[in-house]
């Protein structure tokens, strides 16, 4: 049973700190049935993160609770006017309040960071950049924020989009730049994958990506409106992702390490009771696809399509461009129906 315990201390300790930031209840009990161990030694974990001040115990007689300390918080802003470097910034102010991390969550948020950091200074057409970083035992948020034209509308006036919810489905795809000299476009989509929760809000408008949900989604009218954009990151201080993972998910030949590959979540090309039907809601499907080896056009919350929006992508996108593999999945009966008769039509 103890050697359960000196083996496994990292994760048991680790396990205990994501419940107690959840907020779960019964903690010791939890615990105790995930690793077999007994109670008694649970209560020797929670007693060593106590001591290293990573949490706070609170005694009401023979009842305990349990909450995480703050280990850091940090928040500075920086005038884009000055001659500001991502890397120096990542390295002076961010970093040291990291550097305790193991290597590969380090490494996810030195990528991360700098991205966005960035992408703010290089897009935002804006003053200042707001940093800020709430670092507990068990995970750490940044938040980076601009007061400048907001990434959804200035996406909507560079590709001419009708609605500025669409931009949000164009971020899903990857490889989207307004600035294509100096940027690859690859910045937000492999941040958002790499964290657990990445959010990006600009007005009312809000694209989010959870690790618990394969898909992007679009939220409308949240909260409070941001003038900006304000780009929200937070991951556990440990765990086994890493960034070269995250890039292997994108790619179909890992020689090559391209990223090749891209998921499309279909839901987000509907706007409000809309349903995909016509061959311009297609081709706005299929905008900038060509820029992938395979694309897997994920349905999952669509219930129907038209046949002209089928015809569009299964029958004439995919005659004219055999180079590039369409892969449609979580289809519902109606819209699997609909994509073989496309497949199978003959007509001209």
């Amino acid at each position: 049973m103890s050697t359960k315990v000196r083996v496994g201390g990292e994760r048991v300790r680790a396990f205990l700190l994501n419940a107690i930031s959840r907020g779960l209840p019964d903690v010791v009990a939890k615990t105790s049935e995930k690793f077999e161990i007994s109670r008694q030694a649970v209560h020797a974990h929670i007693k060593r993160l106590e001591e290293a001040e990573a949490i706070n115990v609170r005694r009401n007689g023979r009842r305990l609770s349990y909450s995480l300390r703050s280990e850091q918080a940090f928040a500075s802003t920086y005038d884009l006017s000055m001659n500001l470097d991502e890397g120096d910034v990542w390295e002076r102010d961010i970093r040291p309040l990291l550097e305790n991390l193991p290597g590969n969550v380090l490494n996810i948020w030195h990528h991360g960071f700098t991205e966005m950091f960035n992408n703010a200074m290089d897009h935002s057409q804006g003053t200042i950049i707001t940093v800020r970083v709430q670092k507990s035992a068990a995970k750490t948020q940044i938040v980076i924020e601009d007061d400048g034209v907001g990434i959804f509308h200035k996406i909507q006036q560079e590709l001419k989009l009708v609605d500025p919810r669409l931009a949000i489905f164009e971020l899903s795809k990857g490889k989207l730049t307004t600035d294509p000299s100096r940027h690859s476009g690859e910045g937000i989509f492999f941040t958002s994958r790499m964290m657990e929760h990445f959010s990006i809000r600009s007005k009312q408008l809000e694209f989010e990506h959870d690790h618990t949900e394969p898909l992007d989604i679009l939220n409308d009218h949240v909260g409070q409106k941001i003038k900006g954009t304000q780009v929200v990151m937070e991951l556990r201080n440990h765990t086994s992702r890493t960034t070269k993972k995250v890039f292997d998910k994108f790619t179909t030949d890992k020689e090559e390490y391209a990223f090749d590959k891209t998921i499309v979540p279909m839901r987000l090309a509907v706007l409000g009771t809309d349903q995909l039907v016509s061959r311009s809601q297609a081709k706005r499907t299929l905008a900038r696809v060509e820029k992938f080896k395979f694309v897997v056009l994920d349905f999952k919350g669509v219930n129907e399509i038209g046949q002209a929006f089928a015809d569009e992508i299964f029958r004439v996108y995919e005659k004219s461009h055999p180079d590039i593999i369409i892969a449609p999945m979580n289809e519902s009966k109606a819209v699997a129906a609909m994509i073989k008769r496309a497949r199978n039509s003959d007509s001209v």
